[in-house]
């Protein structure tokens, strides 16, 4: 079994198996991608930052972890002004940033993204809204969605003082305006490094459209962005296999 087929067989046994049963046999048409998918993590529409970086010349770097990396990577592969992002693991050892061992959900890693992006054309206030609505679930702790564990955690590695004190206050100020039924429970960490994964598990949602996981769990935020976010989303992803080979 190859590695993309035990990744895709450990996050498969996750799914509630009515729905896995389902969309296995539409996965079996090829009406499958014709099919509207139904996520059970609806988007959230949410205020932007009252505090935010200025828009400035250059690149700067985010990382953002949200559940399983192929969702939050698709997504801001599809967010203009991001000129890469890519999937891996964030607040653990080099020695452990592997696919396998950081699924025991002992290494202290979470699934993340490194997200490379241009302040001048989406600023790190821009990115933690897309992140809170459209990403993930940021109420959920130590899962998202189907996928348990410390390692599905939704944390924001923060790259600077900046970019903490931005978060700090978005939390607050959406935790105070109720926009979500319970309390955020998304941690900030500094300090930590990014690991990027292993090359199976990049590009993901892109290369594998049709997947029962990404069908269900991910395709959803894709229609989200694109809805609640029209001015950001772009058609065609930052792809990080691409990238590589150029």
């Amino acid at each position: 079994m190859t590695g993309i087929e035990k990744t895709a067989a450990k996050r498969l046994t996750n799914v509630a198996w009515g729905a896995l049963a389902a969309l296995m046999l539409a996965a079996a048409g090829a009406a499958l991608w014709q099919t509207p998918a139904i996520s059970a993590e609806e988007a959230v529409v949410i205020p932007p930052p009252a505090m935010d970086e200025k828009p400035a010349a250059g690149t700067a770097r985010a990382i953002f972890a949200g559940g399983c990396f192929w969702g939050v990577q698709g997504v801001f592969q599809h967010v203009k002004g991001v000129t890469s992002a890519v999937s891996g693991y964030a607040g653990g050892d080099k020695d452990t940033a592997v696919y396998e061992t950081v699924g025991t959900g002992r290494t202290g890693h979470a699934e993340a993204v490194e997200i490379t992006y241009e302040p001048s054309k989406v600023t790190y206030g821009q990115l933690l809204q897309v992140y809170f609505s459209v990403a993930h679930n940021p109420t959920q702790l130590n899962y998202q969605g189907p996928d348990r564990g410390p390692q599905y955690r939704s944390t924001i590695f923060a790259e600077n003082d900046a970019q903490k004190k931005i978060a700090e206050s978005y939390i607050a100020q959406l935790d105070e305006a109720k926009v979500f039924p319970e309390p955020i429970v998304t941690t900030l960490e500094t300090g930590k490094k990014f690991y990027p994964a292993e090359d199976y598990h990049q590009d993901f949602l892109t290369l594998n459209p049709t997947y029962p996981y990404i069908v269900y769990n991910d395709l959803p935020k894709l229609e989200n962005l694109k809805t609640l976010f029209p001015d950001l989303y772009s058609d065609k992803p930052v792809l990080v296999l691409a990238a590589n080979k150029s």
